[in-house]
């Protein structure tokens, strides 16, 4: 299996869209900025996440991206397989190919079901449940520690203003 930094960019993105969108839509400027991913790659990425009906797009001033579905109905397998990312442990893509001769290897059964079982689990993750799991994190920090859940420039300047 390999997931690339293509599908956590995504699953990172997405989460990061999800806990903001109460106010509006978000921009990828700001995903970029506190996530720490290029704007160029993002916008690829939700090009994609678009055209599968997981965000909308908002034009003009105060636009943006907002999700397209409710958080609960959005899976991470869902957003992985969106940018296109296989999720795959076989060498040969699930054809049966595997050997130079066109046969399958002998692990090959094994493989496809690991690739099955994956899928099924990140199927049963949805953004609700990392919201929930995020926010849980940031309520049990202390209040010196930065949460991801906060801009890490907002914070910064909040904290140089205390000083």
């Amino acid at each position: 299996m390999r997931l690339t930094t293509k599908g956590r960019f995504a699953v990172t993105a997405m989460l990061d869209l999800a806990l903001r969108e109460q106010k509006g839509p978000v921009t990828l400027a700001g995903i970029s900025e506190r996530q720490q991913i290029s704007l160029s790659y993002l916008e690829q990425l939700f090009g994609k996440l678009r055209r599968n009906s997981l965000v909308d797009s908002v034009r003009g001033p105060g636009g943006g991206y907002c999700l397209a579905r409710p958080v609960a109905d959005i899976s991470v397998a869902d957003i992985i397989t969106a940018v296109d990312e296989p999720l795959d442990a076989t060498q040969c893509g699930g054809k049966e190919n595997c050997l130079e001769d066109n046969k399958r290897c002998m692990t090959h059964d094994l493989w496809s079901d690991l690739n099955r079982t994956i899928y099924e689990y990140l199927a049963s993750v949805t953004l609700a449940t990392l919201i929930e799991k995020q926010r849980t994190a940031c309520a049990s920090t202390q209040a010196t520690t930065e949460c991801v859940l906060h801009d890490k420039r907002k914070s910064t300047q909040e904290h140089q203003a205390l000083a």
